[in-house]
């Protein structure tokens, strides 16, 4: 199937989930459980991923988006947690429909700076541009921390300075958390729709349990994040197939068994941000 838009999926009502890819297992994966759930799915490349990649954007860009087109999924292709403006001007030659650029860590003005003249360059070669304001947990301090979460007054003028189309933001969550136990502010999220024009995103979604992902949906999230949770389940696949066959040596075994690991949490994830959420 042709990639899909990320604007398209983030316009159509509901929320969507996106995927961290690291391998072409992680891709596939992706897909697999995306067509398992019958269900949209976003495949995310971090600057990070890509310079583990050897600072090598095509191969791991070309690989995902040919993996994309051949499943029977709606796919779109997102450049995630950008830094790089050499990265950033990359993303329109390789498929990528979207950009998250990330000028979280700058201050306030100099982030307003950077991110509309992102957003400026995105939208005239017609990508989608995401940022970030407020500091997620699990990268520099606690998701707890006193200010680091998004103000809703600031993240309007933020938008509207930026010309952003969405927006990473703050309310509890955590990066790289192994443990399904954050509690979001859903409060926060539901004052942040109010005064935010832009598809809000939850990032660190692999640490926030179904419940409270459906109810974060449910309070205006539009865009869910999920990396950490694919990679806990390919690592813990490959680690015991290792300790069943430990004189194995060829990689397709305990590639499988990763692979068919993160389909299953893929697909699971999916069936959670899509559920019924009239409870709440």
């Amino acid at each position: 199937m042709p990639l899909v838009r990320t604007a398209d999926l983030m316009t159509a009502g509901g929320a969507v989930t996106a995927f961290n890819v690291i391998t072409v297992e992680h891709a596939e994966a992706i897909a697999a459980g995306a067509e398992a759930a019958g269900a949209p799915a976003i495949l995310q490349i971090s600057e990070n991923a890509v310079k583990f990649h050897g600072n090598r954007l095509t191969p791991i860009a070309a690989a995902t988006a040919a993996v994309a087109r051949a499943s029977t999924a709606r796919l779109a292709l997102h450049l995630d947690h950008v830094e790089s403006t050499d990265l950033l001007h990359a993303a329109h030659t390789h498929d990528f429909s979207s950009v998250m650029f990330d000028a979280s860590k700058l201050p306030y003005a100099d982030n307003v700076k950077s991110t509309a003249a992102a957003a400026r360059w995105a939208h005239d070669r017609g990508l989608w541009l995401e940022a970030e304001l407020g500091r997620i947990g699990g990268k520099a301090g606690d998701a707890h921390t006193p200010g680091i979460r998004t103000d809703p007054t600031e993240a309007a003028a933020y938008a509207a300075e930026t010309g952003i189309d969405a927006l990473a933001v703050a309310v509890g969550s955590t990066h790289a958390m192994t443990t399904r136990t954050a509690t979001l502010d859903h409060t926060l999220i539901t004052e942040l729709r109010t005064a935010v024009p832009v598809p809000l995103v939850l990032h660190g979604s692999s640490g926030v349990p179904d419940h409270e992902l459906r109810r974060a949906v449910a309070s205006g999230m539009t865009k869910i994040n999920v990396g950490t949770a694919l990679n806990t389940a390919f690592t813990g696949a490959i680690r015991a197939f290792l300790e069943a066959h430990p004189s194995t040596v060829d990689p397709r075994g305990y590639l499988a068994d990763a692979r068919k690991a993160m389909a299953t949490t893929v697909a699971n994830f999916l069936r959670a941000v899509s559920c019924p959420t009239s409870t709440y």
